[in-house]
This record gives C-alpha cells, structure tokens and sequence, in this order.
C-alpha cells in the first residue's frame, strides 16, 4: 500500500494543478499569483454558477451540487436556521489519493470554495473533514493560518477507515458520535452537523467550484464535455508503471491516460475504485474519460479511480481480497452488511477456488443490493458481478481447481501489509460427528449443509476472522478441525 502522495501530471491545461511545477505547494501568495483573486457570491449567483457549469459531486455519487444548493437554502428558509458547510476530505478509500494532492498541494483551493458556499448559504460554521493518517492535516492548517474565513472555520479528524468516508458516517464523527453511517437514511440538508441544515460535499467539488468562480461558466465550460464541462482529477495506481495523479478534460480519451502511466496490456481494469466496474483492455481503447464515455463501456467515473492490472497477477484472486476487505470494512450495524457482505465474499471465495458455480455470487450480491442503510452493499456487489464478469474467462480455468496458474501479487492497494503467515482450515472427516458447533462460532466461514456438515472455502481465512477460527477449531468436541499453512 502507498503512504506518500503521487507524482501529479496533466493533460492539457491545468487547473486544479496549476503552480504546481513551479511552486509545489502552493501557499496563499502562491495561490493568489496562480489564480487571482475571489469575492464572495450572492446565493443565486453562487447556484447559477453550479448549475451552468453541471458541478457534480467528485467524491464517487456524483450528485448535482446546485442540488444540494438548493435543498440547504430551502431548508434553512423552512426552519429559519443557518447552516453548516462540511468539506469531506476524508478519502477513505485506499486507492484515491487526489483529495490528498489537493490537501498538500492546493489547501486554498478547497478552503476558497468552502468560503464561496459558506458566505453564500450565510453558515454558521465551516467543518473539514480529514483521516487520522496525518496526510495533508499539516498543510490544511497552515493555510486556515495564512488567511481569514468568513465563518469559525476547524479540522475534524476521523479514522482512516473506508466507510468512515460515507457522508452521514462524517456527520455522525463531527457530531460526536461513531464514525459509521446513520442507521436511516436521511437528508444532511435537513439535519446534518448540530442538526443543522449541513452542506457536505467533497473536497475536489469545493475547488472546481473556486476555479469556475474565477474563470466563469463560459470560461470554465472551454474544456470537458456539454454534458461535463470542466477537468476531472484521476488517481491512476495498480500495475501502472508511473502512478501519478493525473488532471485532464473531461472527455480525454483514456487511453492516452494509461500510456501517459505506462500502463501495461492485462486483463482487466477498475474504474471508479473499489465500489467501481471492471472493464477490459478493449473497452478501455474506446473509453472516454467521463461519467457518460465510461459508462458507454460498461464502466464508471466513480470517485476518478483507475487501478489496472498486469498480466502477471491472478485478477480473480485480487479481486477475492478486495471482496473480502469490504466485507471487514462494514459498520456490521445492519443485516445487509452484517450477514450478506461476509456471505458475498465467501462465495467470491467459492466461486475463484473452483468449489462453487459463479451463480453463487449473483445469488449472494442480489441479497444485499439496494438494502442497506448506505451505499456499502450496493457498491461492494456491483464490484463482485464485475470481476466475475469481465475475467469470466479466468474463471473457467479456475472451475477445474487447478486455477489460472499466476500468484496473487496484491497490487490493488489494500491496506496494511500482506498477510505473512496465510492459514485455511481443513477437516479429518473420519473424525467429524456433524456436531456444527464450529458453523456457531464463525457463521461468516464455516456454514452446515444439507446433511449438517461443516463446508467453507479452500481459500485462506481472511485475517478480520482469523480469530474466529481459531475458536472454532478449539470448541471441537471431536478435534476434527485444523487450522494449517495455506500454500
């Protein structure tokens, strides 16, 4: 797993990134040398600009922020309250880094758009969020030190935890309470932080917001699409030989991307990161870089998250641990998440060992899709039924057991390092009573079958359960159960 931030590169003109090759980071006379001046905007003409310039949300949603807009001005008119304005720079995602590049590079960017929706929306407050990995906190805060905002402006920090980046997951860490998505679904807008009516958006929309106040919606629709105007940020990690953050128009083609990278010919790439789609080579030739071209191939923009891979790893067994490591990442507060992604992945598990047909995995994703209290299940099965799909010729070598013949590299960078000491469980069946009281103990590994049996996947035990089976071998009446070295 990378823990500094990338080399930052850009197609065409920058923005976002511009002063960057002359300045690094860019501090307030930087930043104002590179793009001018800002004043504030009254609240039709700061809604008007988001509308003409089609902002959306860049943290993976991509909802309308003039939208969100919208709903904060009517909702505070109704209940004759001021807001909050919440800057998510959480990036809780391991294979995202472009809100860090901004946060170390271009602090006052974010902090500009924060103000412009602060002043507008006359909030009480401005809140930022940021990880505990402690990068870019440094940065951010000497550049609230350079200069004065319009309202108390201060730094949450919240774990570096994949769904501690989930919007009501933020509110709820500012409010005080755990770092996991609400149990409901419900509307910042209407009640976010203090229960206040709360503007969240993330930390890449707030600075494309800056930059088209500077430059106009004109101006600023000079590059990218009619339907998405403007530059996009991309995180390009993986097998890519020079991973970088990469700025360009929406629209590129994204095979200029890649090649700008050095990314190799393999089997397949992720676009939009972990809650993100597989595409193939061949619909990356034809990809353009935009919600719409990528979705034309079967892809997504998602949060701008590339991560492809060589030809030398077993995608099918990368794609297993990503599984696996949303299923550990989960709040565990509702079914769907609780029961239904540790099932997914066993039979992801299942269906790369050879034990299992794919239609275990469809299965398995139906039963979670569209029923959970956040995105979490939807976007982990969406990245499940694209694995099988797009390696679905990997897959069929590995129906006979005997795999695709290439290691697991983990090149998808998932946290914290490789699991050094792999074990399985295996089973003496000539011991075994069909007691189940293993299935009990560690019902996310081990289920019964039809005859009351034990039966798990041939795979490692994924190490957030390793614990479990150790319970589970040591509650064997009949000493049946082993915990051995996976080869």
């Amino acid at each position: 797993m990378r823990t500094t931030v990338p080399p930052v590169a850009c197609v065409g003109e920058p923005r976002l990134t511009a002063g960057f090759a002359e300045f690094g980071r860019l501090d307030l006379y930087a930043h104002e040398q590179v793009h001018g001046p800002i004043g504030p905007m009254e609240p039709a003409n700061l809604l008007g600009l988001a509308e003409a310039i089609q902002l959306k949300g860049k943290g993976g949603a991509g909802f309308p922020l003039a939208k969100k807009l919208r709903a904060v001005l009517e909702s505070c008119e109704r209940q004759d309250l001021s807001p909050v304005v919440v800057v998510n720079a959480t990036e809780g995602e391991p294979a995202s880094w472009k809100d860090k590049v901004l946060l170390t590079r271009a602090p006052h960017l974010i902090l500009d758009g924060a103000a412009l929706a602060a002043y507008a929306l006359d909030a009480e407050e401005i809140v930022i969020g940021v990880a505990d990995d402690d990068i870019g906190r440094e940065s951010l805060t000497l550049a609230l030190e350079e200069r004065p905002m319009p309202v108390d402006t201060s730094i949450v920090t919240v774990p570096h935890r994949f769904i501690s980046g989930e919007g009501g997951a933020l509110v709820n860490g500012i409010n005080g309470l755990p770092h996991i998505p609400p149990g409901t679904k419900k509307r910042s807008s209407d009640s976010g932080v203090n229960g206040l009516p709360t503007l969240l958006s993330n930390a890449e929309t707030y600075a494309q917001l800056a930059v088209a106040a500077r430059l106009g919606p004109y101006e600023y629709a000079a590059l990218g699409t009619d339907d998405e105007p403007g530059t996009v940020l991309l995180t390009v990690t993986g097998a890519a030989a020079r991973q970088a953050v990469v700025e360009c128009a929406a629209g590129t083609p994204l095979r200029e991307i890649l090649d700008l990278c050095e990314v190799p010919e393999g089997p397949g790439i992720l676009m939009g990161g972990y809650h993100g789609k597989w595409i193939t080579s061949a619909a990356a030739d034809m990809a353009e870089v935009s919600r719409k071209g990528l979705a034309a191939v079967g892809g997504t923009l998602g949060a701008g998250i590339i991560v492809p891979l060589g030809k030398d790893t077993c995608p099918l067994g990368e794609a297993a641990q990503v599984v696996r490591y949303l299923a550990g990442e989960s709040a565990g507060q509702c079914g769907p998440c609780k029961m239904g992604l540790p099932d997914l992945a066993r039979a992801v598990d299942l269906a790369v060992s050879g034990s299992a047909p794919v239609e275990i995995v469809r299965a398995a994703a139906g039963d979670v899709k569209g029923r959970g209290a956040c995105s979490h299940p939807d976007g982990t099965a969406r990245f499940a039924l694209s694995a099988m799909e797009v390696f679905a010729d990997d897959l069929r070598l590995h129906t006979t057991g005997e795999g695709c013949g290439r290691r697991v590299k983990g090149v998808m960078g998932l946290p914290g390092a490789p699991d050094g000491n792999p074990q399985k469980l295996t089973l003496d069946w000539s011991r075994c009573d069909g007691h189940g009281l293993c299935a009990h103990v560690v019902p996310d590994f081990i289920r019964l079958d039809a005859n009351g049996y034990p039966a798990f996947p041939p795979t490692p035990v994924p190490t957030w359960l390793r614990e479990g089976a150790q319970k589970a071998v040591k509650v064997c009446p009949e000493l049946a159960l082993r915990l051995v070295k996976a080869t």
